[in-house]
């Protein structure tokens, strides 16, 4: 769910939604793990789906200061479900990358509206890609950065699987990177 508020640099965020399969997540449970290469975010979440091995509720992607209140509405779109009414407990899992520099970054404008949005448009099959969802307001190497995507088709000798990824840049600054010219 992508927002978006007035020309200039004022609201450029949103919140975009993963949906390992179309049923009720915490009744159908699937097998996850989260893996940190070169971060240091404000993920919810993570510590349970390593500890169990399991991912419970859709994931999600938003702006750094809109962890808390994406983490707020997806426990709230998991309670409501059909089956979930004894339900103690959910683990939402939810990701971010600073989009301060192209947003209002303080004024958290991702919140419940715009999470049930971003859930009930998720599909499966080609992904929106660039300037949508939580990748409206990324930059990558002092470029506009964005949501894209990479897969390969294993062999047949492998299991003919498609590995998949979905990408959400944000990341460094062109003239402070070490592998640009005058770098370190």
């Amino acid at each position: 769910m992508t927002v978006v508020v007035g020309d200039a640099v004022t609201v450029r965020t949103g919140a975009t939604a993963i949906l390992p399969h179309d049923g009720n997540l915490f009744r159908e449970k699937v097998p996850g793990a989260v893996f940190i290469g070169n971060a240091f975010g404000k993920l919810a979440g993570s510590t349970q789906v390593n500890e169990l091995g399991e991912i419970e509720t859709p994931i999600m992607l938003t702006s750094t200061l809109n962890v808390p209140r994406v983490a707020d509405a997806v426990i709230d779109y998991m309670l409501a479900l059909p089956g979930n009414e004894g339900v103690q407990s959910i683990n939402p899992l939810v990701g971010e990358t600073n989009d301060g520099y192209l947003n209002d970054i303080r004024g958290r404008h991702v919140g419940r509206d715009e999470v049930f949005g971003a859930i009930k448009h998720a599909r499966g099959g080609s992904v929106e890609e660039g300037s949508v969802g939580a990748g409206t307001g990324t930059v990558a190497f002092g470029f506009k950065g964005g949501i894209g995507t990479s897969s390969r088709k294993l062999p047949l000798s492998l299991g003919g699987y498609t590995v998949g990824v979905l990408v959400q840049t944000n990341f460094g600054g062109i003239f402070d990177n070490k592998w640009c010219a005058g770098g370190a």
